[in-house]
């Protein structure tokens, strides 16, 4: 009773003291707090009675243990030894909190949540949420909006780089948001392509004179000379693919072809791959939705990826084959182009350097090409973010369950943990050098740009991503633009700047502020149509379906599955 009574005098302190919180200004339907974050020592002050202390640090008295969901990703997989030694054990030496890890193949994590969420045995942490529409008016999930005057660290990025109006294209009808982003200061490019610059240089490709205003028309002629010199100097077939792309297939393509449709798709104005979402795109000068999975843009999209399939440059295993299949083939010199992303680019050249021999091979991260526009990929500041389901307020109780907001407030939205995930412990797997962060000798990271990337075989070098869970994607998203680049090598940091200076950013769409009852209709009709539409977009793509001679019929099938229906409804509700 004591704790609770603290607890609710505190709160009321938080509302109208000079140490409140930022409140999210639009989002929530009760009174917020609206100044700075609570400091660590303030709250400090009142941790022997609360029972934790919170702020920049979170530390529980009594250990406690939380539920949480975890994408398990196949090229690092979580082991036991996470939960002893790595990533877990520092969370619960640092926080006394202790996470029940639900891990999830992360090719089948949405499934596998949604059938959890809908059986109600479901984690209570559910980070890697990239729309959490289908969850919310089932009340499965709490509209977080409603409690983030619990959480300094998120409300104070909130205030400091004016996140409002972004997370306003995340907030619902009921004036509540229902997930909690990464947040961006400012967008960056993470994904492109990787090359071997030293095969489009002996094919006659100069590709850092032509990528600012390339198109993929330009990529294509680029690739057919790079495949007629791989061809003419024995290192394939003509009948051999020199493009098998990763993130498309069957392990994290989610049947929507993934990361290069996302990608290509975005260059047309078009939603597709893995941002494919509910297919509808917003035009201001009409000022109305539509949806662009059915214009002559989404034709001149699945023409032009068709075109590298059907000249014989992409791979159609691309679409249905694992991710480990993609990235082989490219280590073996077999394929001359790869998706790829700052994660990614240290394991990529330690896979190259093992399999063809260091100084055999040179890489380079190339500008996305031009479709119809010429913008970044990238144009939000938010992230996939975390959900808490309704279980842990029931099961937890209020108190507790602020609490737990508290420790999720630390652990994704703090400047501490965001080291502690993304570079392990200062002093023992990094060092700061003249400012800046460092491993430290006999320590190696796949997700970290520093770092020996081909390590000697013996115990005295760590690969601290594998063994030890750190720079993992369940929990390294957001931030400044100084803390996701403190990893950059010049290599990484040279690609964002071109993307910066070559690329704009496009417009976001307006939030789209529907009913339960509207969202229960459009998820009906949304659900077959995606599917669907994902479908006969990898049809035509590989050249099962003629875009030409079926085009129509797609468009019928699209109509017979409520296409129209959508739209109006969109611009229905758009128009309120």
């Amino acid at each position: 009773m004591k704790k609770k009574l603290l607890c609710t005098m505190l709160s009321a302190v938080m509302l109208f003291s000079a140490v409140a919180c930022t409140s999210n200004a639009g989002t929530s339907t009760e009174p917020a707090p609206t100044s700075e974050a609570v400091s660590s020592a303030e709250a400090s002050e009142e941790a022997e009675d609360l029972g934790y202390i919170y702020g920049e640090t979170f530390y529980s008295e009594e250990p406690v243990k939380y539920t949480m969901a975890f994408s398990d990703a196949s090229w690092y997989p979580m082991t036991d030894q996470w939960k002893t030694d790595g990533v877990f054990a520092k969370i619960k030496e640092l926080t006394n909190v202790e996470l029940e890890i639900t891990a999830i193949d992360s090719g089948d994590y949405d499934n596998k949540i949604a059938l959890s969420v809908s059986a109600g045995d479901a984690p209570y942490i559910i980070p890697k949420v990239y729309d959490e529409s289908k969850y919310v008016d089932g009340g499965a999930v709490v509209p977080v909006s409603k409690w983030t005057q619990f959480m300094p660290n998120f409300t104070n990025f909130v205030e400091t780089y004016d996140m409002e109006a972004d997370l306003a294209t995340i907030t619902r009808n009921d004036g509540n948001y229902y997930r909690l982003p990464g947040m961006l200061e400012k967008p960056l490019q993470d994904y492109t392509f990787m090359i071997r610059k030293d095969l489009f240089e002996a094919a006659g490709v100069d590709v850092p004179a032509i990528e600012k205003d390339w198109t993929w028309d330009d990529l294509y002629d680029a690739l057919v000379k790079v495949k007629a010199y791989m061809v003419a100097e024995g290192m394939c077939e003509e009948s051999d693919y020199i493009w098998s792309d990763l993130w498309c297939g069957a392990e994290s393509g989610q049947q929507s072809g993934g990361n290069l449709l996302k990608l290509m798709g975005y260059t047309y104005g078009v939603a597709s791959g893995w941002a494919v979402g509910d297919c509808m795109m917003y035009d201001e000068a009409s000022d109305s939705w539509y949806l662009s999975s059915t214009t002559e843009d989404y034709k001149e999209f699945v023409t032009m990826a068709n075109k590298f399939v059907a000249g014989g440059i992409l791979d159609p295993e691309t679409f249905t084959q694992d991710d480990s299949t993609a990235t082989n083939k490219f280590f073996r010199g077999e394929t001359a182009i790869i998706s790829t992303n700052r994660g990614q680019i240290a394991a990529f050249n330690s896979g190259l350097q093992e399999a063809l021999g260091e100084g055999n091979y040179e890489t380079y991260l190339c500008v996305i090409p031009q479709g119809s526009n010429a913008t970044m990929a990238e144009n939000t500041r938010l992230e996939n973010g975390v959900m808490i389901t309704t279980k842990a307020y029931e099961e937890l109780g209020e108190e507790e369950f602020i609490k737990m907001l508290r420790f999720v407030d630390w652990l994704w939205y703090s400047d501490q943990a965001y080291d502690l995930i993304k570079w392990g412990i200062e002093g023992e797997t990094y060092e700061v050098v003249d400012g800046k962060k460092q491993l430290i000798d006999g320590w190696f990271c796949g997700g970290l740009g520093y770092g020996d990337p081909t390590p000697d075989d013996t115990e005295d070098n760590k690969d601290m991503r594998l063994e030890y869970g750190y720079a993992g994607g369940n929990f390294w998203y957001g931030h400044t633009v100084a803390q996701m680049t403190d990893n950059f090598t010049p290599e990484t940091q040279d690609f964002c700047d071109r993307v910066s200076s070559y690329r704009g950013l496009r417009a976001i769409n307006p939030p789209l502020a529907s009913t339960p009852d509207e969202n229960e209709q459009l998820n009906l009709w949304m659900t077959p149509l995606k599917d669907k539409i994902n479908a006969w977009t990898l049809n035509f793509v590989t050249g099962k379906k003629d875009i030409n001679a079926d085009w129509d019929a797609y468009i019928k099938d699209c109509e017979a599955s409520n296409s129209q229906s959508v739209v109006d409804l969109y611009n229905e509700i758009h128009s309120r």
